[in-house]
């Protein structure tokens, strides 16, 4: 492998790290080595500098490959971050040692990971920025209301869309067998002899729409989150409404949609 495969190999290792986010995922580059890769590999990422950054504690993640990490570096990502988002670095020499998670809890550090980057190779290290809340639930309403709500798929900038999925047989991956077909429906409202599937435009916008309809009745049987390709979502025969509210579905007639489970994109951690 040439030196400029081998750096893209240890950068892509990055992308299993990244953090949810909303439909746009607002990455620092330290060092410019990182971003344009992660963003040919993602394309929802908005890639920004350390000069970029006009907000403390508005940066889902911050990315460096092959720098120094000074105390004065850790404490400035520290502030960038949002409560949640990961700091994530990886170095094409260097050992896996407790020495890496010492120096990240240190310095403030939470849900820190120090493993080999690719293959038993280089190093990646991933600290996060503490939440400021022990809720759940309220994670992902923080997180969601980076998005509006009702948005215009047209205009929506974003490059995937969600769904809530009803698979059937309703088993884990590790149960299903080769004799299981799996079968997709998407939750749509019936509009007269037409339907229109209820889309979001990130996994927490869905999921802080499901939680609350679930538990009060409302839709019942939803078992899974797909993502799709917008592109692929504009092709659809049936119109997607995008970011609805729980009030704004209230009394309509509740339906499902078959949808090819191979047309979705692989899930993010």
């Amino acid at each position: 492998m040439n030196l400029d495969g081998f750096k893209h190999h240890f950068i892509e290792a990055m992308a299993k790290h990244l953090p949810p986010s909303s439909s746009t995922l607002r990455l620092v580059d330290v060092g410019g080595q990182c971003g344009s890769i992660l963003a040919r590999r993602r394309s929802d990422i908005d890639v920004q500098t350390l000069d970029d950054v006009g907000a403390a504690g508005s940066i889902d993640a911050v990315a460096a490959y092959d720098i120094e990490l000074a105390d004065d570096l850790s404490a400035r990502v520290l502030t960038m971050l949002r409560p949640g988002g990961r700091f994530i670095a990886v170095m094409p020499t260097g050992e896996v040692d407790k020495s890496w998670a010492e120096w990240l809890e240190a310095r403030g550090y939470a849900r820190i990971l120090v493993e080999a980057a690719v293959d038993g190779l280089g190093l990646l290290i991933r600290g996060e920025k503490a939440h400021d809340t022990d809720d759940t639930w309220r994670r992902i309403q923080g997180t969601a209301a980076a998005d509006g709500d009702l948005l215009d798929i047209r205009t929506f900038k974003g490059r995937y869309v969600h769904l809530l999925i009803r698979q059937e047989p309703n088993k884990p991956v590790w149960k299903l067998t080769a004799k299981d077909t799996i079968r997709w429906q998407a939750l749509a409202l019936q509009r007269g002899a037409d339907k229109a599937v209820l889309g979001f435009s990130s996994l927490p916008k869905a999921v802080g729409f499901m939680q609350p309809a679930a538990v009060a009745g409302r839709i019942q049987g939803i078992n899974k989150v797909g993502k799709f390709d917008k592109a692929r979502a504009m092709a659809w025969t049936w119109d997607v409404i995008l970011n609805p509210r729980a009030d704004s579905i209230g009394g309509q007639r509740l339906a499902f949609v078959n949808i090819d489970p191979s047309t979705a994109e692989a899930p993010d951690e």
